[in-house]
């Protein structure tokens, strides 16, 4: 029986230091060897973007830009977060019929309307609707395209340049649409302007 115990126990601590090996050091120096690979090294590090040698954030990540004076607002604006905290991620779980969420919906509209000198009939749904985590990296076209005069005055750029920038920063990673990458945009806009 004691025989029996001792064989049982040195059994199990041998599959304990297997799988402590095995998952504990293996597994992970494996998945860092993978993400070692060329055109993997980028996503595995979280895709940063970078301007002038810092750090400025990811291309995986919208972060809604806050501009120092509100009444000269120079940056393109992300899809708005269901949890009004940017560092935070989440869905909203209310439904399209939810009171609140057709308030906030409404709310939003025509602030952005008001921000960007339009109807609120012309503000695209993207605009004023909160994705599943809040943090989406990129906006719709038509979104885009309602920001461009506001940039273009509020930047000193022509309004032609600014939707040629849209255009160069639009790819095919939107909405279920072709869409634009809110934070290397506003560096694009950011870099045309200073020059």
């Amino acid at each position: 029986m004691i025989k029996n115990l001792l064989k049982q126990t040195g059994a199990g601590l041998r599959v304990l230091l297997v799988f402590t090996v095995l998952l504990g050091v293996v597994y992970p120096l494996g998945v860092w060897a993978v993400s070692r690979i060329p055109g993997l090294h980028d996503n595995a590090e979280g895709s940063l973007v970078t301007a002038n040698g810092q750090v400025v954030g990811s291309s995986l990540i919208g972060i809604d830009p806050v501009p120092a004076d509100p009444a000269h607002d120079p940056y393109f604006h992300t899809r708005p977060s269901a949890t009004g905290d940017p560092s935070v991620s989440g869905g909203s779980n209310k439904g399209g019929f939810n009171s609140d969420l057709v308030a906030a919906v409404e709310e939003r509209k025509a602030a952005i309307a008001q921000r960007e000198g339009v109807s609120p009939d012309a503000v695209p749904a993207d605009a004023v609707t909160a994705s599943g985590s809040g943090l989406d990296p990129t906006i719709s076209v038509a979104y885009a395209d309602l920001q461009v005069p506001r940039v273009a005055r509020n930047t000193g750029l022509t309004e032609d340049r600014v939707r040629r920038l849209v255009g160069a920063n639009t790819t095919g990673h939107g909405i279920g649409v072709p869409g634009v990458n809110v934070l290397e945009l506003n560096l694009a806009v950011q870099s045309a302007g200073a020059h």
